[in-house]
């Protein structure tokens, strides 16, 4: 596809949203109902889809759960979609109001951002989880997604223009972009046209454009997290949360990549990682971890930490161990190597804790829970376009509050402004 007509798709998408900024919370809701009905009917496409992008992936690779497309899933996204619909529309809420002295009324305002662009690599369940937050939200969405995942994002976005033009409303609402560079090198671009990029995907993705766009960025989902085992942390407790942050689903932001173990309790890391060898998890231990482990654990899982271990985010059944003599330490470990994401604390020490909650500068922050839990459905909002690392505009789980923005409304009664 030409410059030209990627140029024209994003024109096309612009013109779309200001008749999306239009149509009733019904008219929405019923579409998602529709677009979840037809996913659950044409299932077999998109299945049949998803296994050419799978043919091409090395199944050993992390990422390969996260192309993969099931029934079971293709279920979770129709009702994620049937979800969305029943949440309180985000739009024209009163924010703030206020009368001036001056009798000016002014009320902020949230409505819609317009257009929506989203990059992203082998994820085909975004594709739906966008359309529906974006449609929600009231802006209409350009998704570039990877080539890994091409042929299920395709079968996707005809099941949705399927049901959008049944409704009679413009299939641009949803503009799929070739998956190629060109396409999102003039995403990135668009300026006037796309009023927001939303990068998915890996530290590398995220870094390459919020460092390329033009456009405003809102950035998401690199996630290096941590656990901290404190010198009165419960091993019981401790040995659970660190297996289901690291082992869930190792693909996803929030998943652990560091262990830090405060050096008093080096002597109950065999069994605070015993649940892991199950799962085949490869350690990569500093000195002194490294020195317990020895015959402790698997030895062909067991490797020493080098210059490249802290501060990796190993999207893998892989994770390191930092060994630390206080709480000091693990906050600077941390804010050295964190990524802003999703941090925790095993503690029975309430003290300890809070002083952790406090000064851990993270989107989320946990106590005795694994940062596994960092998700918009868990934290009750409904479905999610990513976890923002950032501190403009939305932090943490962006679900359909973050996906408005607002204005000023004032009204008044012939005020003017004195010279």
């Amino acid at each position: 596809m030409t410059q030209t007509n990627i140029a024209n798709l994003l024109q096309q998408a612009k013109e779309a949203s200001r008749n999306v900024a239009l149509l009733s919370d019904e008219t929405i809701n019923q579409v998602l109902n529709d677009v979840a009905a037809a996913a659950e009917a044409h299932a077999d496409e998109i299945l049949a889809a998803n296994a050419l992008d799978l043919q091409r992936m090395d199944s050993n690779n992390p990422m390969y759960d996260r192309l993969k497309l099931t029934s079971e899933r293709l279920a979770g996204i129709a009702a994620d979609q049937r979800h969305v619909a029943t949440l309180p529309s985000p739009l024209h809420r009163v924010l703030s109001h206020s009368i001036l002295p001056n009798g000016l009324d002014l009320s902020r305002v949230s409505v819609p951002f317009g257009v929506i662009g989203v990059v992203y690599e082998a994820r085909p369940n975004v594709t739906f989880d966008v359309f529906s937050l974006t449609l929600k939200a009231g802006s209409a969405c350009v998704l570039k997604g990877g080539k890994d995942a091409d042929e299920s994002n395709r079968a996707i976005a005809k099941v949705i223009h399927d049901v959008l033009r049944k409704h009679g409303i413009n299939t641009a609402t949803l503009t799929l972009l070739p998956a190629t560079h060109d396409a999102t090198a003039q995403l990135l671009h668009a300026n006037g046209l796309v009023d927001v990029v939303i990068p998915r995907g890996s530290k590398r993705l995220i870094d390459f454009v919020r460092t390329e766009a033009s456009v405003p960025v809102i950035e998401t989902g690199a996630g290096v997290c941590h656990a901290y085992f404190d010198q009165e942390g419960d091993l019981t407790m401790g040995a659970r949360i660190i297996h289901n942050a690291k082992t869930r689903r190792v693909s996803v932001c929030n998943a652990l990549d560091c262990l830090i173990i405060h050096s008093k309790r080096l002597s109950d890391l065999p069994a605070l990682l015993q649940p892991m060898q199950a799962d085949h998890v490869r350690v990569y231990a500093d000195t002194k971890s490294y020195d317990v482990l020895q015959g402790n654990y698997p030895a062909e899982l067991l490797h020493p930490a080098d210059g490249n271990t802290f501060g990796t985010e190993f999207q893998d059944y892989a994770m390191a161990v930092k060994t630390v003599d206080n709480i000091d330490e693990a906050l600077n470990h941390i804010q050295t190597f964190g990524s802003g994401h999703s941090e925790c604390i095993i503690t029975q020490n309430q003290q300890t804790a809070d002083l952790f909650l406090q000064r851990v500068d993270a989107a989320c922050v946990y106590h005795n829970a694994p940062t596994s839990f960092t998700d918009g459905a868990q934290f009750g909002l409904g479905a999610e376009i990513g976890i923002s690392t950032q501190k403009l505009h939305a932090r943490g789980p962006m679900a359909l509050e973050a996906m408005t923005t607002y204005k000023w409304i004032v009204r008044g009664n012939g005020q003017v402004r004195p010279k």
